[in-house]
């Protein structure tokens, strides 16, 4: 059992026989009254986003994750399969569990699932992940300091707003919780 005062950020746990992670936590003290935790959660089944409020002396179940290094290979329909590096056995992944990170991991590249039991809840990836641009109009000399966006196609098929001086070629950083541009990488 967890203390709601415990439930900080990324802290996973059972509400209602549901697995939450915390994506925010407020601790507010009303003067005489009794203290309340708020959160900010994410459903881990569904994926929606919901807030819970807890008074700050009730406790929720603990939710027991295995969290687990496994190579993306490839996806095919609505599944994305992984290897574990180490037994080679294969693991698939519905992608509607993993569709807003999918589109940053290359096929080759290791990422961190989270699993409750045998059943994967999350994934793990970078912050920032270094693209290539596939395809976007040529960049105008002079353009360099200015704040004026084009649109570039990445080689994950994700479209990203750059400034006019990147080219098609060029390797791009791009933050992957808002999929927005962020600073050249180099050739």
């Amino acid at each position: 059992m967890l203390a709601s005062t415990d439930l900080k950020n990324g802290v996973t746990f059972l509400a209602d026989g549901k697995p939450y992670k915390v994506v925010k936590y407020d601790f507010i003290k009303m003067g005489r009254g009794g203290a309340t935790v708020k959160l900010k959660v994410r459903n881990l089944d569904s994926g929606s986003v919901e807030e819970k409020s807890y008074s700050s002396n009730v406790k929720v179940d603990n939710l027991v994750t295995v969290k687990r290094q496994l190579q993306y290979l490839y996806t095919a329909g609505t599944i994305a399969t992984f290897m574990d590096p180490e037994s080679y056995e294969q693991v698939e992944i519905p992608t509607s569990v993993i569709e807003s990170e999918l589109p940053f991991i290359k096929e080759g590249e290791t990422a961190t699932i989270m699993f409750w039991g045998d059943k994967p809840l999350s994934i793990d990836i970078p912050p920032k992940v270094n693209l290539k641009v596939a395809d976007t109009d040529p960049g105008v000399k002079g353009n360099s300091a200015s704040n004026m966006y084009k649109s570039a196609v990445m080689e994950n098929g994700i479209t990203v707003r750059v400034p006019l001086f990147i080219e098609k070629g060029e390797m791009i950083r791009v933050d992957t919780r808002t999929g927005e541009y962020v600073e050249r990488a180099g050739k």
